[in-house]
């Protein structure tokens, strides 16, 4: 990105116990015994699943005790009216044995709940949704959730980087954020340690566009009203997941195979925005050639025009960004950036927030890296001047460890590009980049944490990197120039 919420409980135990074994009759019709080595079913304690997942940064984010392996979406707003009516079905996996779980629900009234299709009873704690269904979910056992809701989306105050989530704008309505913003206009576990495939159906009025992530799957109109189709297979936060309805000017094409989708809001003039999003495909074949495979099934970017939106995400497979970034010229370098994070934020997520370097250090590189291809400038360059220039805030900022507050901070994304440069000073060239590849290939599709990084570019490069690491992402002063090791 350019550019939570809730605590650990646990409910009242519900304890069931298994019935015993029945006696039954032996040939000769005489009651039989029961057999010696026979025992009772294991009796079941159901605990509730737990509020949040636990993170160090924003520990009620996300819920415990499942895991989500696809969310299917239909919604339909109107703009008039700024009323959403949604039915979300959530199929997942128990991770314990659960009396109760919850989902991340910010406002919108919930109308009905059925766990594998039995009413389940519901209620609301703020932001969480509570289901407790008919029985118990057994530990290892698939369930398939679905929630009908309305009502009048709203933003959410962000704790560092205010509104996000659903916006009702002049002609439509954003869905966006970090670090969460799905909450607002659907229930999900909220936290990108549990990544899902998801589908989406977005019902608008006939006349306006509705964007979402992935590949699209179509259109249909009736009775003056159009629903838009997308689906990403591939395993996506929740906070990488987006909804943008209104007018645009709409390209559409195909590269090696998959489709691309953009759009660009009509609230701004034809030009430099266009411009900058047609270059999407070949910035992405660029960061192929130094990252690997592209990770995903479709490619696209979305300008909008907001002034509460600020900022660009990386949403998996189609970036949104403000038109703001485009009112000096083109802009390449943030679509570079965004380009980045499909692979570094996306493909490899986040395991948890404090990690966020692991997003934007790599995407801060990239852009480096994309103006030494276009001969602006080169990595170096970038590096020796913000070595000398950043402000000494920067260096008392451990990007490693930054804090809520400084989550988004220069720091996190300058001197995590930094630490990425020092990282390919002191292990030369071959190995910095077999690094990256495989970091990217290893962890594709999947979660990350930094220990894992240092782990993986310390068996490739063959070097002891922690005294480098130590220094770049949790020392609180300006490290030395980094050397050859």
């Amino acid at each position: 990105m350019r550019v939570t919420r809730h605590g650990l409980r646990m409910g009242a135990a519900l304890l069931v116990t298994g019935a015993l074994a029945l006696s039954g009759c032996d040939s000769t019709g005489t009651e039989a015994e029961p057999s010696a080595s026979a025992s009772p079913t294991p009796s079941r304690t159901f605990t509730a699943g737990a509020a949040g997942v636990g993170d160090a940064y924003f520990p009620s984010y996300g819920n415990g005790g499942y895991d989500v392996d696809r969310y299917t979406v239909k919604a339909r707003y109107d703009p008039a009216k700024d009323q959403l009516t949604g039915t979300t079905t959530v199929q997942a996996s128990a991770t314990a044995d659960l009396s109760t779980f919850n989902l991340d629900l910010a406002g919108l009234t919930v109308t009905a709940v059925t766990v594998d299709g039995a009413p389940a009873t519901h209620s609301r704690e703020r932001n969480e949704l509570v289901i407790k269904p008919a029985s118990g979910l057994i530990n290892g056992n698939g369930f398939v959730a679905e929630i009908a809701y309305e009502g009048v989306p709203k933003p959410l105050k962000n704790e560092t980087l205010g509104d996000g989530g659903f916006l009702h704008t002049s002609d439509g309505a954003i869905a966006l954020g970090q670090p969460e913003s799905a909450s607002t206009w659907f229930p999900v576990n909220d936290h990108p340690s549990d990544k899902a495939a998801y589908d989406f159906e977005i019902t608008v009025p006939d006349g306006l566009t509705a964007v979402s992530n992935g590949v699209p799957g179509g259109k249909a109109s009736s009775d003056g009203w159009t629903t838009w189709k997308w689906s990403e297979k591939s395993p996506m936060a929740s906070y990488l997941s987006t909804l943008v309805i209104g007018k645009f000017r709409i390209t559409t094409g195909e590269h090696k195979g998959r489709p691309v989708f953009s759009a660009v809001t009509t609230n701004v003039a034809k030009g430099a925005a266009d411009t900058s999003i047609a270059e999407t495909v070949k910035v992405a074949d660029y960061l192929e050639s130094v990252f690997g495979p592209y990770p995903f099934d479709a490619y696209g970017g979305v300008v909008v025009s907001d002034s509460r939106i600020s900022y660009a995400l990386e949403t998996q497979s189609r970036p949104v960004y403000a038109a703001s970034f485009f009112r000096q010229g083109a802009n390449t370098e943030v679509v570079a950036h965004e380009l980045a994070h499909q692979w570094f934020g996306d493909s490899v997520a986040l395991a948890k927030w404090e990690d966020i370097w692991l997003n934007e250090g790599f995407a801060t590189y990239a852009e480096w890296l994309w103006a030494e291809h276009t001969d602006e400038y080169t990595a170096k360059q970038a590096f020796d001047i913000r070595f000398a220039q950043v402000p000494a805030q920067v260096w008392r900022t451990p990007p490693g460890k930054p804090g809520v507050k400084e989550l988004f901070s220069e720091s996190v994304y300058q001197r995590g590009g930094m630490t990425l440069h020092a990282l390919r000073v002191a292990v030369g060239d071959k190995a910095f980049f077999e690094i990256v590849k495989t970091w990217a290939a290893e962890k594709r599709n999947g979660t990350a944490t930094t220990p894992e990084f240092v782990a993986l570019a310390e068996r490739i490069s063959g070097k002891q990197l922690d005294a480098l690491f130590d220094a770049w992402l949790y020392g609180t002063k300006k490290p030395a120039l980094p050397k050859r090791l």
